[in-house]
């Protein structure tokens, strides 16, 4: 049995319903603050729960026979991060000490654990491999870089065998239509391109456009979440194995995107035109992020299926079959 935190949010509940179409028993435990109890496939055992509730997690391990952890239960956005640090490091902290603690007390040694390639900061290469300096300049990057740390350490002293994933750029929807990108505030820039030629924002801001890239505009890797899910899965095979292997991953498209180029896909797929309005820069934005996949690709025997067109055509579809989101599977 796998246990899920945040299996309701958008990547965590990809995630379940890959596991239960592999055949595998699959527990959620979310608290519901930004994931959606609808997402959550119908036959996963759902637990409301939050990692700050110690009795709660204990119960987790007590009435169910874990075998590994999956961990997706983190906050996640940069600039909220920076305005309430307390709350990121509370939970991507604290909380996810918490969970391990219970796990060691469980004799559960076995990890799967969503980190960022926010850990790396602003490096000075373009295209980052997992040696790249982890430099992280927000705190949310910095509680990825100290729950990497945090599992270092606890596997050197209690055997937890685990794999760390960077991710870059997670976008798309399932590509049956079931499972899509429903955040609020949504930060992310295809669904808020996507949303805005629904005709629910008025404009798309791009943030400078005097980046030393062909364009002026950012450049950045974006991977499909079904593929992003399929290298969990992989890595779950790999630390459930014998001998379970120790491992991080950047997991990307291994290509990279201007923002100019991907409102002009997005365009392409609806078939209706963007007002786009310039921004200063944001402060520590790089130019360009790209990731290096080879070490997923070689050791995982992974490959990355969707590309951008396809990307930018499931999350669209799926915004045009649920416009209003999870909320309106509630009506």
């Amino acid at each position: 049995m796998i246990l899920v935190t945040g299996g309701a949010g958008y990547i965590g509940s990809n995630m379940v319903r890959n596991l239960v179409k592999n055949g595998y028993e699959v527990v959620v435990l979310d608290n519901l603050s930004t994931g959606h109890k609808e997402a959550v496939h119908p036959d996963a055992i759902f637990i409301e729960g939050d990692l700050q509730d110690r009795e709660s997690l204990k119960t987790v391990f007590y009435n169910h026979q874990i075998e590994a952890v999956m961990h997706f239960a983190a906050n996640c956005y940069v600039g909220e991060s920076v305005l309430q640090p307390q709350k990121y490091y509370e939970n991507n902290v604290i909380g996810f000490i918490h969970l391990l603690n219970e796990m060691i007390e469980a004799k559960v040694t076995r990890l799967v654990f969503s980190s960022s390639c926010a850990v790396y900061g602003i490096p000075k290469q373009s295209v980052i491999d997992e040696n790249t300096e982890r430099e992280p300049i927000s705190p949310y990057g910095r509680t990825k870089m100290i729950a990497e740390k945090v599992i270092e350490d606890y596997s050197e002293a209690y055997g937890l065998k685990h794999c760390i994933l960077r991710y870059f750029n997670v976008t798309g929807a399932d590509l049956d239509g079931v499972l899509g990108e429903d955040h609020q505030p949504e930060t992310h820039l295809i669904p808020n391109i996507l949303q805005h030629l629904q005709g629910k924002s008025h404009a798309v801001s791009v943030y400078g456009v005097d980046y030393d890239t062909p364009d002026g505009t950012c450049i950045r890797d974006y991977i499909h979440v079904s593929d992003l899910v399929e290298a969990h899965y992989l890595s779950l095979k790999k630390i459930l194995g014998n001998p379970p292997e120790n491992r991080v991953y950047n997991l990307g498209n291994g290509r990279g995107y201007s923002i100019k180029e991907i409102i002009q896909m997005c365009e392409k797929v609806t078939g209706k035109k963007a007002r786009v309005i310039v921004e200063k820069r944001r402060p520590g934005d790089p130019p360009r992020l790209i990731a290096s996949i080879q070490k997923a690709v070689t050791e995982l025997k992974w490959n990355p299926k969707n590309d951008m067109q396809s990307i930018i055509q499931s999350a669209w579809d799926w915004f045009c079959k649920h416009p209003d989101g999870y909320e309106g599977e509630k009506r």
